[in-house]
């Protein structure tokens, strides 16, 4: 079977997790990053989970599933120990049209949930479409390497640059030179090495005279721009 790629807003949206266990709370911490709102239904919970429900970071709507519980859920994901309650969950799910993920059972899925490297606004996904999650999973560790914190400033000050340069009137042309040099030039390798001067140096070398930069970086983490609004100087 092969799964169309897709990335899912969740920001606000409420998400039934059935089960709470270890691999229950890596999926809700996992959720919890990207704005969800968590329904957790189970019997036990890990002591994570306890102190989320307890800070009402996440609601604990129950010990045993039930139909209901999947009423007013945009995305659901069955990890409980028991396949066979997956498999029930799932279809109860998918006869509502719901989103629906049981953990180590791609047959009775019709989303699954690929391995992530998370820069800040860089999302890289690893799927072997359920073949082999070990696989997906020593890519993912490779791949975090060479994808390090450089990239989430860098994609901070491109979200600025990009406002700042499209607002200038410039021709297409232009505008895509400036921003596939800035892409091609030494301002990720300078970040990882933290020379604040050499990024400011290649970006006085590439953008418009009249545009102007931000002295130095606070850090590493944080942008050239404190904030994508406003005159640049």
């Amino acid at each position: 079977m092969s799964f169309y790629p897709v990335c899912i807003e969740l920001e606000g949206k409420t998400v039934l997790v059935v089960g709470g266990g270890r691999v229950a709370q890596r999926k809700v911490e996992t959720l919890m990053k990207f704005g969800a709102s968590i329904q957790i239904v189970s019997r036990k919970l890990t002591n994570k989970l306890k102190e989320l429900v307890e800070s009402k970071k996440i609601h604990h709507i129950g010990k045993e599933f039930r139909d209901e519980h999947l009423g007013g859920a945009f995305l659901v994901i069955a990890a409980t120990d028991d396949e066979r309650l997956n498999r029930k969950i799932s279809e109860s799910a998918q006869k509502r049209h719901l989103l629906i993920n049981a953990v180590d059972q791609p047959s009775d899925c019709n989303f699954i949930v690929p391995s992530i490297v998370n820069r800040g606004d860089l999302l890289i996904a690893i799927s072997t479409s359920g073949k082999s999650p070990a696989l997906a999973k020593k890519l993912r560790k490779e791949l975090e390497v060479q994808f390090g914190d450089e990239y989430e400033t860098f994609l901070t000050l491109m979200g600025c640059l990009r406002e700042e340069i499209l607002s200038m009137g410039l021709s297409q042309d232009e505008k895509s030179r400036i921003f596939n040099e800035i892409v091609d030039s030494d301002i990720l390798k300078s970040l990882a090495q933290g020379d604040i001067a050499g990024v400011e140096s290649t970006l006085r070398r590439i953008l418009p005279g009249d545009l102007a930069i931000k002295k130095y970086l606070k850090s590493r983490k944080m942008p050239i721009y404190p904030a994508c609004s406003g005159e640049v100087s």
